[in-house]
């Protein structure tokens, strides 16, 4: 079996007026991703997709990966990881047994080799006719989830969170920047009016997209802290993680982050730090699944638990569908709650969320079919996903 063909397609989702929600992030206007496709010799081809600037990903799929990846066997997916990681080096970082890794080893390039690795995998799941969660070896076959929103100003957080739980789900996550403009008091009035609309009965998680300062963050931890808050996403800088690990030490509140993380380098530095206590690796840009079962497994040295991030595209949430069936330390997935098209109408089928809980798909690969016309209905737009 060989790889005969490796290319990429940009895409977008735009977001109407009336379905746009803000945080400090600005106003989101489209959803991007690309598209990566693996094909082999007998006409199979593997699905993945990449987060980043979506013509730059496909530059880099086409030109500078796909040349270490034709003619190459795609069972060999841990292989093939170590050949895009290391480029020119890749033989004789394999024959001495440490890593010698390209010059851009982090970034974007880091995002389209997690795209490719998804797409081995696919591939890999449908020539070997199994879900990757089973080739991965699974542990479950359905796993609790959490309502991903939180968007409403003041006291209509109560509403929205009121209305995730009423759908079945016993853990939700709200934004600590709405609609309103941030400050601790605002952050708190959202806070509360959350815990107020969800009872006592419903995990509570909030996310600041690491947007705070440390002595901010310390500040509104310590004011949320009676409202029995499951983890503090993001508190800070994704570039601080000593800063980060301040935040944890000086709050009760478990600290969660990982999502604008680069391999199990960069998680080994947060370990370290002794910076968080849940682990959220986001599948494509960590490094796909061959990379974020290393950063799960270091996790669970040291006790960690992990929540992928999957927040994204369809192949991204469908890829941490299975990531969360196989890590022994997953205990939650994250399901957006968020007008997203390219990530719930991308496939011809639904995915399997029931009362709360996400369910394993059975068929092979990703276990999802593109539908027919996704290149026209999710055609590429350029600009930017967020504005101020």
């Amino acid at each position: 079996m060989r790889i005969t063909d490796v290319r990429a397609m940009p895409v977008s989702d735009p977001v109407p007026e009336e379905m746009r929600h803000r945080t400090d992030l600005g106003t989101k206007v489209k959803t991007d991703a690309t598209l990566v496709f693996v094909e082999s010799d007998d006409g199979t081809t593997g699905v993945g997709a990449s987060l980043g600037n979506p013509p730059t990903i496909a530059s880099i799929v086409e030109h500078e990966l796909a040349p270490h990846l034709i003619d190459a066997d795609p069972l060999y997916t841990e292989r093939l990881w170590e050949k895009m990681y290391d480029g020119s080096r890749w033989k004789p970082s394999l024959e001495r047994g440490y890593s010698q890794p390209r010059e851009d080893r982090r970034g974007i390039t880091l995002e389209a080799i997690s795209g490719v690795d998804i797409a081995l995998w696919d591939l890999k799941g449908k020539l070997l006719d199994q879900p990757i969660y089973k080739l991965l070896g699974p542990v479950r076959d359905d796993v609790q989830g959490y309502a991903s929103g939180g968007w409403a100003p003041g006291d209509e957080a109560e509403a929205e969170m009121r209305g995730y739980a009423e759908k079945g789900f016993d853990a939700v996550k709200m934004r600590v920047v709405g609609e309103d403009e941030f400050t601790i008091e605002n952050a708190v009035t959202r806070v509360k009016a959350a815990r107020r609309g969800i009872g006592d009965d419903v995990d509570l998680m909030v996310d600041a997209h690491g947007s705070l300062d440390v002595s901010t963050a310390i500040r509104l931890a310590e004011r949320i802290e009676p409202y029995d808050i499951t983890w503090f996403e993001e508190p800070v800088s994704p570039d601080d993680h000593a800063g980060l690990a301040e935040v944890r030490r000086a709050t009760p509140i478990p600290i969660a982050t990982g999502e604008r993380e680069f391999t199990r380098f960069d998680f080994l530095s947060l370990m370290e730090e002794r910076a968080m206590d849940v682990v959220q690796p986001d599948v494509a840009r960590a490094g796909g699944f061959t990379e974020i079962r290393r950063i799960a497994a270091m996790a669970s040295a040291r006790g960690l638990r992990v929540a992928p991030h999957a927040w994204g595209s369809g192949v991204l949430f469908a890829a941490s569908i299975h990531l969360a069936m196989a890590l022994p330390n997953c205990h939650i997935l994250e399901v957006s709650q968020a007008y997203m098209p390219l990530l719930t109408d991308l496939f011809e089928e639904e995915y399997d969320v029931r009362d709360g809980r996400v369910y394993a798909p059975e068929a092979p690969g990703l276990g999802f079919t593109l539908r027919d016309d996704y290149a026209e209905r999710f055609e590429y737009i350029e600009g930017p996903e967020y504005v101020f």
